[in-house]
């Protein structure tokens, strides 16, 4: 039998019965033709077919046939192909390193770094608790330690006035001068560390340092004052003398009355004596008080020992030497003269 294909594409009759296998089993280059619209070319799909399932029957791998350079030749088994990767592994799992937080503790001090003392603030030192230097004497002492005081101030400037032994503004403030220049607290009163650097500076006084006659020379007396005994007082000279006989006893410094309260002047007798008296009308002690006119006497005043002649009496005659006047006291007896004059 002859082929009618047989002019058309120049095969022999070897091809027919791969005709058949062609429509028996259609492959897919016939498809696509046939999808392209075209005629199907029978033998030479017929022969691609088979050679297909030729090595799809030894498990070979076919080499490169004529007519089949389009078809992608299929993986090597021995290939091994991509693994496709796992949706859940796109990112790797959490280490025990990733586990930690993100944010480390601070590190521990280690032990070659010694951690800063606390600091301690310093306490304030505490106040001294020594007792305070003894006070020996102060403003309103009358004493003979205080005429010594009065002594030793006065040999070395800082006392300018006859001692009297009573410790009034002008002692407390020469004890304040010497207390200033030497350092010491300037108190005024006399303590043990004062009267111990006092002693240490001056000399023991001597009878006439502590006892001068008076502070201003005494007066030559007045005439009336010659005879008997006398006690002179002149307001010139500011002094009273204790006369017998015209013969000087003691003398002391006085001071007298304001020019509205005047000390009397003349001749009167003592007519009484009071040893501790206190001024009834001005209520201010007058202690050692011979009243000779009214109520004028001479007295010892504590005002003119602190005070000396900046002030003046009530028209008494001041003393300010209270050991002297003692003395006085007990040595005049009602009935002596007393004699007032300029």
């Amino acid at each position: 039998m002859t082929d009618t294909n047989s002019g058309r594409d120049g095969r022999g009759a070897s091809d027919t019965g791969g005709t058949r296998a062609s429509e028996a089993i259609p492959g897919p280059g016939m498809a696509a033709e046939r999808c392209a619209g075209g005629r199907p070319r029978g033998r030479r799909v017929a022969a691609a077919s088979l050679v297909a399932l030729a090595a799809l029957a030894t498990g070979c791998e076919p080499g490169t046939a004529e007519g089949a350079q389009d078809v992608a030749p299929p993986v090597r088994a021995t290939q091994a192909a991509a693994p496709t990767p796992s949706p859940f592994l796109t990112a790797p799992a959490p280490t025990a390193e990733d586990a930690k937080p993100s944010t480390a503790p601070p590190p521990s001090p280690s032990a070659s770094t010694a951690a800063p003392a606390p600091t301690t603030a310093r306490p304030a030192p505490e106040p001294s608790t020594a007792p305070p230097p003894r006070v020996l004497m102060r403003t309103g002492s009358e004493s003979e330690r205080v005429r010594e005081l009065q002594a030793r101030l006065r040999q070395i400037g800082h006392f300018g006035r006859n001692p009297t032994g009573y410790y009034g503004s002008v002692t407390a403030d020469a004890v304040r001068s010497f207390q200033a220049k030497r350092r010491l607290p300037v108190t005024g009163s006399t303590d043990a560390v004062t009267w111990q650097r006092l002693l240490a500076m001056t000399r023991v006084p001597t009878a006439a340092e502590l006892d001068p006659p008076t502070e201003r020379p005494v007066a030559a007396p007045d005439e009336r004052c010659l005879k008997g005994r006398v006690l002179c007082i002149s307001k010139k000279s500011r002094t009273l003398a204790w006369m017998n006989d015209g013969k000087v006893v003691s003398a002391m410094d006085v001071r007298f009355g304001s020019e509205y309260t005047p000390t009397r002047e003349g001749v009167f007798e003592v007519f009484w004596k009071s040893r501790d008296h206190v001024s009834t009308l001005y209520d201010t002690p007058m202690p050692y008080a011979l009243f000779f006119s009214g109520g004028q006497a001479v007295h010892y005043s504590a005002d003119f020992a602190a005070n000396g002649y900046g002030g003046a009496s009530h028209g008494c005659v001041n003393v300010r030497d209270k050991k002297k006047v003692a003395a006085l006291f007990d040595q005049v007896k009602n009935g002596d003269k007393v004699v007032v004059s300029w």
